[in-house]
């Protein structure tokens, strides 16, 4: 998420943007970064620092329940709700009100893929002329590496979890080792600390192959950018509906060719560039990667094919003037709100 925002603000130049965020945060030299308190005074403190710097639109990224606060007390500002995870539909007639009530205090609400963008308007109906679609960018020069330029290596980077298809993964491997002796994996699992209860048991059969199987614990994004610079397949066979797809868009990017489940946002982060799989099992994923391993041309292919389409289409620029004119028009759409309906501005296109 921070380098979403990152990526966006720099696209932007940071034209008359100020970033508010927690203290003990690495700015990385970014310009107008203000830290905020840990604890109970962080939404007071927060509330002040804007009334001072008096913006005409605060994005607030993930957060609900604070954007909603601050919205209150900063009624003269328009408010943009930036969710970068999807939102769960209301379980009942009083969790409808209240996330109705919430949502609603946003002037816009922004979604990291016309996926998620759809979950909402399905689960809360009232919202959806107001959300909108901004697929995540990248900032493709740090990961790209030449696609011919590969090591029989087999990757995955995601959180340690079961929606992310780690068990499948385990699972698979051995057979595929097993048959390829000259092909090696790395898996880089994050949030370890938190899901290593239950994902030590998957990985752990993996430890007779040796050196032949690297597991990366909550591995810097240096790292990530490491390994997937050198590796011939990346793997994001989550089970979920991902909200966007990161991680692919990364993969994509650093030059190897991707097996994907598809689900959520991962065929807008992938385009037809992936290797799709039908379902998320421990035959479907051998059978992709067999084919991929089997045919070196086609994976090439792949790599170049998806490495272009994320350059030109997932770019900082682009997706930066798409959020801008979000901005923009919830703004301008305040100034006219109190106007008739005949000369009230229509959703931005």
């Amino acid at each position: 998420m921070e380098t979403v925002v990152r990526s966006l603000a720099e696209a932007l130049d940071y034209r008359e943007t100020r970033i508010f965020c927690d203290e003990g945060a690495d700015d990385h030299q970014a310009p107008d970064v203000e830290t905020l308190p840990v604890g109970p005074e962080r939404r007071r403190v927060l509330i002040e620092k804007l009334r001072r710097f008096r913006p005409d639109v605060i994005e607030h990224h993930q957060q609900p329940k604070q954007a909603a606060a601050v919205a209150t007390a900063l009624p003269e500002a328009a408010h943009l709700f930036y969710l970068h995870s999807t939102l769960k539909p209301p379980g009942n007639c009083f969790d409808a009100w209240r996330y109705n009530s919430r949502y609603s205090r946003a002037d816009g609400l922004v979604f990291v893929s016309a996926a998620a963008r759809a979950l909402f308007a399905r689960a809360y109906p009232l919202l959806a002329g107001k959300a909108w679609a901004v697929p995540n960018p990248i900032n493709a020069e740090p990961w790209f590496a030449q696609a011919d330029a590969r090591e029989p290596v087999i990757a995955f980077a995601g959180r340690a979890m079961p929606e992310k298809g780690v068990d499948v993964i385990c699972a698979t491997l051995p057979a595929i080792l097993d048959r390829h002796p000259g092909w090696r994996a790395v898996l880089m699992l994050n949030d370890w600390a938190e899901h290593r209860h239950w994902a030590a048991p998957h990985v752990a059969p993996l430890a007779r192959y040796g050196d032949r199987v690297t597991i990366l614990r909550s591995a810097s994004l240096a790292e990530v950018r490491r390994q997937m610079k050198s590796a011939a397949i990346a793997l994001t066979p989550s089970l979920w509906a991902e909200p966007f797809g990161l991680a692919a868009v990364e993969a994509h990017a650093a030059g190897a060719a991707l097996i994907s489940s598809g689900r959520g946002g991962l065929r807008e982060a992938s385009g037809p560039h992936a290797l799709y799989l039908d379902a998320i099992t421990e035959e479907t994923l051998t059978t992709a990667i067999e084919h991929l391993i089997a045919d070196p041309s086609k994976r090439l292919e792949m790599a170049r094919s998806g490495q272009r389409y994320v350059m030109s289409t997932h770019t900082p620029a682009k997706r930066a003037a798409e959020l801008l004119r979000i901005r923009e028009f919830v703004v301008s759409q305040r100034q006219v709100d109190a106007l008739p309906s005949p000369f009230r501005s229509e959703h931005p296109t």
